[in-house]
């Protein structure tokens, strides 16, 4: 029984090891486009009657995301909403810091950040046409345990954007 106890302990110590040097050396390259190359990337869209001015207020005011998005807890921003300006959220389990890499009033907003074993940039584009906005959102995700598990954060990821969209149609109609 020492021995089994003993063995389960080096294996659970070697998957802390494993994974700690995986979080180590991951070195994820920031940019303001998402990465056309990485395992799980997608682009959804929605139709919003509201300006473009509306939403840009709505998704630049951060700390009252998750008034309105049923999948965001805990948003915090305590610095403006320009670029190079971080804050921290909550989505699917995972806690995040995202950095601000593009904030073009009215027509683009894009983040990105670092969670466990993944990487994301997220990129918002608002095209306004008369009564009417299109929202486009491009993601990527990248990382090693999103490279380990991409068709379930495939999966995920198209779901989340799609709740986020609905969403923020909802908030910005009212």
């Amino acid at each position: 029984m020492k021995k089994i106890l003993l063995s389960i302990l080096a294996l659970v110590a070697a998957l802390v090891l494993i994974i700690g040097i995986l979080e180590l050396t991951s070195n994820y390259k920031v940019t303001e486009d998402i990465n056309r190359n990485a395992p799980v990337k997608t682009q959804q869209q929605i139709v919003i009657h509201a300006s473009a001015e509306k939403i840009y207020k709505i998704m630049s005011d951060v700390n009252h995301w998750s008034s309105w998005n049923k999948d965001i807890q805990d948003p915090v921003m305590n610095v403006p909403f320009q670029k190079g300006n971080s804050f921290d959220w909550k989505s699917g389990g995972l806690t995040i810091r995202s950095t601000l890499h593009t904030t073009i009033p009215y027509r683009k907003i894009g983040w990105s950040g670092p969670a466990f074993g993944a990487f994301a940039i997220h990129n918002w584009m608002l095209v306004p046409n008369g009564d009417y906005t299109t929202v486009i959102v491009d993601e990527s995700m990248e990382g090693w345990l999103v490279s380990m598990m991409h068709k379930k954060f495939q999966s995920h990821l198209e779901q989340s954007l799609q709740v986020w969209l609905k969403d923020l149609k909802t908030e910005a109609e009212k």
